[in-house]
Order: C-alpha cells, then sequence, then structure tokens
C-alpha cells in the first residue's frame, strides 16, 4: 500500500514537473514571438519612413512622389487589422517607382540620393527577414499550441492565439540589384 501510494506520487510529481516544463517552454516560445514582432514592427517603420523621406525629399518626380508619400504615411498610420494590407500596398508602391533601373539610377545621380538610395535598398531588404523569424516563432508557438496536453491543461493561460503576419514584402529588383 506504502510502496503503491509512493509510486502514484511519484508519478503525479514527475505529470507536473513535465507540465511545467512544456508551459515555461511555451511562456519562452511567446517571449520570442513577442520580440521578432517588435523586430518586424521596427523594420517595417523604418522602411516606410525611409520611403517616406525619399518622396518629400524632391528626388523623385510628382507622380512618383504621391504614390509613394500616400503608401508610406499609410502604412505608419495603419490600424492593427489594417496594417498588412497597407504594408503590402507600400511594397506594391515601391516596385511601381522602382521598377526599372533607370527611376534607381536617377535618384543615386541627385544630391544625397546615393544615401537615400542605400537605405531604402536597405530598409526593404531587411523586412522579409524580420517576418520571417516573426512567422517562424508564430509556428513554433501554434505547433506546441496545438498539443493536447497544452489544450487540455490550459498551459497557454490566456494569451491571444498567434497569428503569421501575411503580406507582400517582396523588393523591387532595381533597387536590390544596385544595392547589392
Amino acid at each position: 500500500m506504502t510502496a503503491t501510494l509512493i509510486w502514484i506520487l511519484v508519478a503525479i510529481v514527475a505529470i507536473g514537473v513535465y507540465l511545467s516544463w512544456t508551459a515555461g517552454r511555451l511562456d519562452r516560445l511567446h517571449v520570442r514571438m513577442d520580440a521578432a514582432r517588435a523586430a518586424l514592427d521596427a523594420q517595417l517603420l523604418r522602411r516606410a519612413s525611409v520611403a517616406q523621406e525619399l518622396a518629400t525629399s524632391g528626388v523623385l518626380d510628382p507622380a512618383a512622389s504621391i504614390v509613394l508619400y500616400e503608401a508610406a504615411h499609410a502604412a505608419r498610420q495603419a490600424e492593427e487589422e489594417q496594417r498588412e494590407v497597407l504594408e503590402s500596398e507600400l511594397s506594391q508602391a515601391l516596385r511601381a517607382v522602382f521598377e526599372d533601373a533607370g527611376q534607381v539610377e536617377a535618384v543615386r545621380a541627385a544630391p544625397g540620393g546615393e544615401e537615400a538610395a542605400r537605405e531604402l535598398a536597405e530598409a526593404v531588404r531587411r523586412v522579409p527577414m524580420a517576418r520571417r523569424f516573426h512567422n517562424d516563432a508564430v509556428g513554433a508557438a501554434r505547433r506546441l499550441r496545438e498539443h493536447r496536453k497544452v489544450r487540455w491543461f490550459r498551459l497557454a493561460g490566456h494569451a491571444p492565439f498567434p497569428l503569421a503576419f501575411e503580406m507582400d514584402d517582396e523588393p523591387p529588383a532595381a533597387l536590390i540589384e544596385r544595392a547589392a
């Protein structure tokens, strides 16, 4: 009787330790996901700021400046539920403005244009990487949260279900080619 009680107690403690370890792992994944989201937000803000700065610099033609400025401004001011759409529209505007190498060369030829084009190229190159890191963290957290043990014992607590950030983040080819 006593030996059986000890084995039951050992099993309960082992299960408790395992569940505690799983909850800690899930918490670390949520922290990693939050950090990746902050990095993604910073890269998106940097891209929009550089695009807006370039649009107001007078380096681009007026039509391209308006298109780029409006898309960058909308992306910077976006509410969370509209963010993916407006960031995608900024990507499309960047590709439209810098679709040919001639526009990139015109920007580089202007005073201060070389630095502006380089900064924009860096910003648009970093967004896909930041989004990939964020979505990888979201995927890992989702996979763990889908396990029965996490659902049955409610190890995720009240944390919202992680959502990936889906957007069009393809950079303008002419801008990236020249910067590489």
